[in-house]
């Protein structure tokens, strides 16, 4: 029998298995029956054989049966394809880099020990480079609500499978805006988990001192319960860092939200939807928070240090030999923006370095008085082929309130936050708070979306005003 539920939500599927409505088994088939007939479109580099998964689910079956414990028995979830999985190859998106891994990165060994299913391997910016989704030899993945514009990258492809319902959660990465970009643009959830939180041990690195792994999911809830079966320390990951006790409880007058000016919203160019930012403003103020317009100058600074020349020579470190070696098998983009830092000395990193310095100790009494700060996910959608023919102007948009976050050491969580009515395409907004303040996000996320009323992926676009 092949059966999937209406919703792949991981709340779902517990109650569906507890109800014995369901099986493992019986939703990867059905999952399997879904990617073989979904519209064409390059999310997927890599799926794991249908008779594998479906083995994987009768050995959870087994497993649990003996009493073993697993708190996300049965979830099938896909990883984006600069993490290792064992017996899929890692690409990066380039086809030239692949290599068969033996193990797996440590994040999926934990959600494979916890009872999650590996679907596959998804497509993205080629390693990792870019925020459009469509820098990738396997085809430009497009919104799931509108074919002729761009997911989002880098980490498209996991993005449109989450709202696509073929998997309840999907891994990403993110160092500029990875992990969220692309949630906004397709209507799902984006968790951006403070730097060192989950191990980045067996993934593929782009700025191995900003990197994260993220979580796209229907359902702030959905992300949390995967962020809790990844995270901890790794002493063999010299980028883990231990975790602190933070409990994110609000404060007793309610939740302090620190907003863009109108002007640092009417002087950036490329921003469509601010009707539905102020939209979500006034659900904000509905939900009794208080909001506080803020400066984003100090923050814009920060994010223009990211491809201003320190963290693209971090990139060089990763995977420059690679590139120089094979420079007819990187895209001309990829490859420029990277050995483009070749020219940059060790002077001018430190002198970045002292900048962003600088940044981190002017924003940090803004903490004191706001709890978390809400921004446009991206300012914009864009069609694809306006990204391919002027790549670099267009992508930058999108990283325009998201590029920041991991330079100043913060978290995130994007939430859907409607559509824009001419071209159907899903906006969102971030919740940023400082590091390991993760608790406090899921929870402001968890209500404002909440607020919206509108059902994550796919579904919402059905349920919309703007679809009407």
């Amino acid at each position: 029998m092949h059966f999937v539920p209406d919703s792949l939500a991981i709340t779902s599927l517990r109650a569906a298995y507890h109800a014995g409505t369901a099986t493992p088994e019986a939703v990867i088939s059905g999952i399997y029956d879904r990617i073989e007939a979904a519209p064409l479109q390059p999310a997927w580099i890599s799926v794991v054989p249908r008779a594998a998964a479906c083995a994987a689910a009768r050995d959870l079956a087994a497993r649990r049966a003996a009493g073993e414990d697993l708190p996300l028995y049965g979830i099938p979830f896909a990883a984006k394809d600069n993490i290792d999985v064992a017996g899929l190859p890692t690409t990066a998106a380039c086809p030239a880099f692949s290599y068969l891994p033996e193990t797996s990165a440590l994040a999926v060994e934990r959600l494979l020990a916890a009872g999650a299913i590996m679907i596959g391997k998804t497509n993205l910016d080629q390693f990792a480079t870019g925020l459009s989704g469509t820098r990738s030899p396997y085809g430009a993945c497009a919104s799931v609500f509108n074919p002729a514009y761009a997911s989002g990258g880098s980490s498209s492809g996991s993005a449109v499978v989450v709202a696509q319902g073929l998997v309840s959660f999907a891994l990403g990465t993110d160092t500029g805006g990875s992990g969220r970009v692309p949630a906004g643009f397709n209507n799902v959830v984006g968790l951006k988990p403070t730097i060192g939180r989950v191990s980045t041990r067996g993934l593929v690195p782009n700025c191995r001192t900003l990197d994260c792994v993220s979580v796209f999911a229907l359902t702030v809830e959905d992300a949390r319960l995967a962020l809790a079966a990844m995270e901890g320390f790794d002493p063999a990951n010299p980028f883990s860092r231990p975790i602190p006790d933070t409990a994110g409880e609000p404060p007793a007058g309610g939740w302090r939200l620190g907003v863009p000016r109108a002007q640092d919203l009417a002087g950036f160019p490329g921003l469509a939807g601010a009707d539905l930012f102020a939209a979500a403003c006034r659900r904000a103020e509905a939900l009794g928070w208080r909001l506080t317009e803020v400066d984003l100058s100090p923050f814009l600074a920060a994010g223009k240090l990211m491809f201003g020349g320190a963290w693209v020579a971090e990139r060089l470190a990763a995977f420059g030999d690679f590139i120089a070696a094979h420079p007819d098998d990187v895209l001309p983009v990829t490859r420029d923006i990277v050995l483009g830092a070749r020219g940059i000395s060790a002077a001018d990193t430190f002198s970045q370095f002292y900048e962003l310095a600088a940044l981190k100790r002017a924003i940090a009494p803004l903490w004191d008085d706001i709890d978390a700060l809400m921004v446009p996910t991206a300012g914009a959608p864009c069609r694809i082929d306006a990204l391919q023919a002027d790549p670099l102007p267009l992508n930058a948009r999108f990283g325009h309130f998201s590029y920041f976050v991991n330079l100043l050491d913060l978290c995130a969580m994007a939430v859907p936050n409607g559509f824009l009515a001419e071209s159907g395409v899903a906006m969102g907004v971030t919740f940023i708070a400082p590091a390991w303040e993760d608790a406090r996000l899921a929870r402001i996320g968890a209500a404002h979306h909440a607020a919206l009323g509108l059902p994550p992926g796919l579904a919402g676009a059905a349920a919309s005003p703007a679809a009407a």
